[in-house]
């Protein structure tokens, strides 16, 4: 390669990377963020399924995807509906879940650090089971059910406790949720003191807003 090539090579490197933050931000901009008292409320379960709901889900997606993250909430998005999508691996197609219910969880849980669309600039550490079963409905309305491990049982627990009003602040320790939540009023960032190793799952990592 020339070196006119590499030059060249190297600034559409840097307009793709701009273009996909410009899209990353516009998306998250539609995210609900800490303080707005939507994130502590109950979902309502999703009563009908059609060209409205449907048309939810493709906006969720396309958030989830534009602004990188794994997983997205309705309650996230100021929706208060039993409705996620995720897609825990670029190598997935994403899903869509409605009506989620826990059927069962293992006793065998993993520690690994999550960082939340609607939590900007924090991370901390979360210990949670590793295998799990869920049931619901698919964006037509028919029985599902998913049985997940690892990073993809993780997401779904992580968005399933959105949809309960809970947030990683409620699941973490004591220390690292005043961490987060000072960094959070005074607009600082955190993450988990020191070092430490991923469970076998790998770590969830929503995209930070500062990213």
């Amino acid at each position: 390669m020339s070196d006119e090539q590499a030059i060249g090579a190297e600034e559409g490197e840097r307009q793709l990377e701009a273009e996909l933050l410009e899209r990353r931000e516009a998306a998250l901009a539609n995210v609900i963020k800490f303080g707005d008292p939507v994130l502590k409320s109950v979902a309502s379960p999703v009563a009908g399924f059609g060209p409205e709901l449907r048309a939810e889900i493709e906006r969720m997606i396309a958030i989830m995807r534009d602004g990188m993250g794994v997983g997205l909430a309705a309650t996230q998005l100021g929706m208060l509906r039993r409705l996620l999508v995720f897609q825990a691996s670029s190598d997935s197609e994403p899903a869509v879940l409605v009506n989620p219910v826990i059927e069962w969880l293992s006793e065998e849980g993993s520690l690994a650090e999550e960082g939340c669309l609607s939590l900007p600039r924090v991370s901390m550490d979360v210990e949670r089971p590793l295998h799990i079963r869920v049931s619901g409905r698919d964006g037509e309305g028919e029985p599902v059910e998913i049985a997940a491990s690892g990073l993809e049982a993780r997401v779904l627990q992580h968005e399933i406790d959105h949809l309960d009003g809970v947030l990683i602040l409620d699941r973490t320790s004591r220390d690292q949720r005043k961490g987060a939540l000072r960094a959070l009023r005074e607009g600082g960032s955190y993450s988990p003191p020191g070092d430490h190793e991923a469970g076998d799952e790998g770590e969830l990592r929503e995209p930070r807003t500062d990213a």
